[in-house]
């Protein structure tokens, strides 16, 4: 299998540089013994790759592994994340203290820090979670895009790294792999660096049943530096690194062919070594081929020593960068947005906002609430960064504060995504994880469909990403129904750990926007209304009520005999419908429910007094599915049983039935006609 007239047998190889072969053989050993001890894994692209990490740790890498959070680290985000196991070892060799050989022997066991796909916060010098083909790339455009703007803030004494990138043909081949290209070569992130381990191999086969592109010049045409190497030639890659390193003005791709699997004498090359165990056989063949007679899951000691070192090296560099902080006049700024604290300007823009509010009640769409809402707090955030995919006068994204253009050219706080709602919202993701910023974009919530895997990905990393999504129902119109949500806000709640606003105005978006902020382990994504809403809230009490997830907005007459739950626009339509019922001497509860997933954790007690007893109905312009935990079937629902048309938004909430009249007769038919039992 290793025949390839690209490539020289292995003992040419490592004659090469014996020693630095030697080093990547510890990546190779270490990861053909934990998957066959898991039976579990993919040990083809870990081998494959061995001698490119090498090149990069040993050679490049500022890093040191006694102080992973080292703010201005490189970064390395493995694409490709079913080749963990190179991740994982590269850990464990360079020293990071909680990647022991217990985590490494204990590959894709349950509660182990070595899960089957990097997954963050699982391990230190994991940067990101991936496994999602492309997201790992996308993800490290918004490390870059981190890093440029944060040099433009804090200057290069402070941030100056690259974001280095391993992927394979998967990423290249998913729609938002192209997204990410595109988008970093538009902006010129010059300390983007990708290595692409070009196999030829996918698991149907070879890349050439279903794919054969030339990938370099793609990404030339997409503005990008392009490199080719021999990526067993460990000398070449490290040189090719040199390059990519000294251009700044163009993300590089360095094309490298490998060979899946690199020394595993009967699998290597093929689609069998891509995602199963290489079996005992082959594991011992493939040892014996590469000169490698340790025990299983052991290190010869000089080769220990050697990646040790390696871990430590950049310690010298970590001090230097350290005084410098310490004398820079931008040190208090820098170590509190390290450590996610807000500054204390902000309690006062909240406090402000919430006062402007009340003197001077708004009538107005919740997007348009939600640009007031950022208008008041962004200029106490300097952190906060914004942008939108392509729609930035119907999102309303754009405010004074964060206005300043994110381009090849400077590093501004509004970012143009272009139409890449996907590529966008990972994007976004890569700057939380990178620290230092607050990020938020802005689509319709229709599109949330295209970024729906990043946004899972957001609540998985528990990072807080902020979604804003506007256009939120069938109120948008004459569009129709291709960009009417229906089914989307039922799919979004469906996420664990990710909060789904729906604020029925102004005073309550501006609550959501306070929690969304002050959030940094959840997401958020507010979903905002196209058409205008009364302010509801009239009376200020100091407290943010959206925080509860639901409360009784107002209540007609004493007791209860109905309650009525509602969110976003149709609060107000509840409200209209609940004074006329009090009207038949009926005693109603409008409960305000803009955050399901805040009120499921509010105290039983809580819950309990604003369901209350009484029948109850539901009120929402979208797909009824999920309101029956809070009420008794889907036909005390006022809401979509399919989807929307084009037409007028008067018109359309007329036709599908979500009106004052049918809450009033839903009503009757529970109640009997009459006063509540």
């Amino acid at each position: 299998m290793l025949e390839d007239s690209l490539y020289q047998d292995i003992a040419a190889k490592a004659a090469r540089g014996p020693r630095g072969f030697a080093l990547a053989n510890c990546i190779r050993a270490l990861s053909i013994d934990a998957v066959e001890a898991a039976q579990s894994g993919h040990p083809g692209a870990p081998m494959g790759m061995a001698d490119a990490a090498t090149a990069l740790f040993r050679d490049h890498l500022k890093f040191d592994a006694s102080a992973p959070d080292w703010p201005d680290r490189d970064r390395v985000v493995l694409s490709n994340g079913h080749a963990s196991m190179m991740l994982y070892a590269l850990l464990h060799l360079t020293g990071y203290a909680d990647m022991t050989i217990e985590e490494i022997r204990n590959f894709r066991q349950l509660g182990s820090r070595t899960a089957g796909h990097p997954e963050y916060g699982h391990a230190k010098g994991i940067e990101t979670t991936t496994g999602p083909l492309g997201q790992g790339l996308a993800s490290a455009v918004g490390m870059a895009m981190a890093e440029r703007g944060l040099a433009g803030e804090f200057g290069a004494d402070l941030v100056d790294h690259n974001t280095y990138v391993f992927l394979g043909d998967g990423c290249l081949q998913e729609g938002i792999g192209q997204e990410a290209i595109s988008l970093a070569g538009h902006l010129g992130l010059g300390k983007l660096i990708v290595l692409y381990d070009d196999n030829q191999i996918t698991i149907d086969g070879p890349t050439s049943i279903s794919f054969s592109e030339d990938v370099p010049a793609r990404l030339a045409a997409c503005g990008w530096h392009v490199l080719r190497c021999d990526g067993h030639d460990i000398t070449a890659v490290s040189q090719a690194i040199a390059q990519a390193k000294a251009e700044t003005a163009k993300p590089t791709l360095i094309a490298m062919r490998t060979v899946i699997g690199f020394g595993a004498p009967n699998k290597a090359g093929t689609a069998s070594v891509h995602g199963a165990p290489l079996g005992a056989e082959e594991a011992a063949a493939a040892k014996a081929a590469l000169g490698w007679d340790a025990e299983p899951f052991k290190i010869p000691a000089e080769l220990a020593l050697d990646w040790h070192e390696i871990g430590g090296r950049g310690e010298s560099e970590r001090l230097a960068w350290e005084a410098r902080l310490a004398a820079s006049a931008h040190a208090g700024e820098f170590l509190r947005r390290a450590r996610r604290e807000l500054p204390d300007a902000y309690e006062a823009a909240v406090a402000s906002a919430r006062t402007a509010l009340f003197n001077t009640p708004q009538k107005v769409a919740t997007r348009k609430a939600s640009q007031m809402a950022l208008e008041a707090l962004a200029p106490a955030l300097p952190e906060l960064i914004g942008g939108s995919a392509d729609l930035t006068g119907s999102n309303l994204t754009r405010v004074s504060a964060v206005n300043s253009q994110f381009s090849a050219d400077a590093p501004g706080r509004y970012i143009g995504y272009g139409v890449r709602e996907f590529g966008m919202a990972a994007a976004m993701n890569g700057m939380n994880t990178h620290g230092g910023l607050i990020p938020y974009g802005g689509t319709f919530l229709v599109f949330s469909d295209y970024a729906r895997n990043a946004i899972r990905l957001s609540a998985l990393m528990g990072v807080g990403t902020i979604y804003v999504m506007t256009h939120d129902s069938i109120g948008l119109g004459e569009d129709g129904p291709t960009h009417q949500p229906v089914e989307h806000l039922a799919s979004l709640r469906a996420i664990p750990n990710l909060y789904v606003f729906r604020p029925a105005d102004a005073v309550e978006t501006l609550e959501c926007w306070d929690i969304a902020i002050r959030t940094r382990e959840t997401p958020s994504l507010l979903a905002l209304s196209r058409q205008g809403v009364p302010q509801l809230r009239l009376e200020q009490t100091g407290e943010n009520l959206s925080a509860r997830g639901a409360y009784v907005i107002r209540q007609f007459g004493e007791g209860r005999d109905l309650t009525l739950l509602a969110t976003g626009t149709e609060v107000s339509l509840a409200l209209e419908a609940a004074e006329a019922l009090a009207d038949r001497d009926l005693s109603v509860a409008v409960v305000s429910m803009p955050s399901w997933e805040l009120f499921s954790a509010q105290p039983q007690e809580y819950r309990d007094s604003v369901l209350g007893s009484a029948p109850r109905i539901a009120v929402e312009a979208a797909g009824k599915f999920g309101w029956t935990r809070y009420v008794a079937s889907e036909d005390d629902v006022i809401g979509l049983d399919g989807f929307g048309a084009s037409g007028p938004a008067d018109v359309l909430y007329q036709r599908f039935g979500i009106t004052r009249d049918a809450i009033i007769a839903r009503a009757e038919a529970l109640l009997g006609n009459g006063p509540g039992q």
